[in-house]
């Protein structure tokens, strides 16, 4: 049997745009994909801690140190630039696999949604 298991999390980071005329998905600094380890096109679950709202899509990679966190199309109408949000992506695995298996959880600075060092 597989589960579904949390794989990879960008934890509290600042929505800065929200575009509702374009066709989908969540725009995200391809640096910040690349520390967490989530692929460009790759479905995400993404929870709005200012509403509540939670929501999933897919990542297209923005402006490489730009920060930039952007939902766009009807996802916009869920968030509000300046909104803190959790991004995260889960993997189908064993049980076995899943036991000693660790997310990657990156903490960007939500000030800038750049990687801290």
């Amino acid at each position: 049997m597989l589960i579904q298991v949390l794989k990879s999390k960008i934890h509290r980071v600042t929505v800065t745009e929200a575009r509702l005329d374009y066709i989908g998905s969540i725009t995200i600094d391809p640096l910040l994909l690349e520390a967490a380890g989530i692929m460009e096109g790759e479905r995400v679950f993404i929870v709005n801690n200012n509403n509540g709202e939670r929501l999933d899509t897919y990542t297209i990679a923005g402006e490489p140190g730009s920060g930039v966190i952007c939902l766009n199309g009807a996802a916009a109408r869920r968030v509000q630039p300046g909104d803190i949000v959790i991004i995260m992506a889960y993997a189908l695995m064993t049980q076995e696999e899943a036991r000693d298996f660790k997310p990657k959880v990156i903490f960007p600075d939500t000030a800038t949604n750049l990687l801290r060092n």
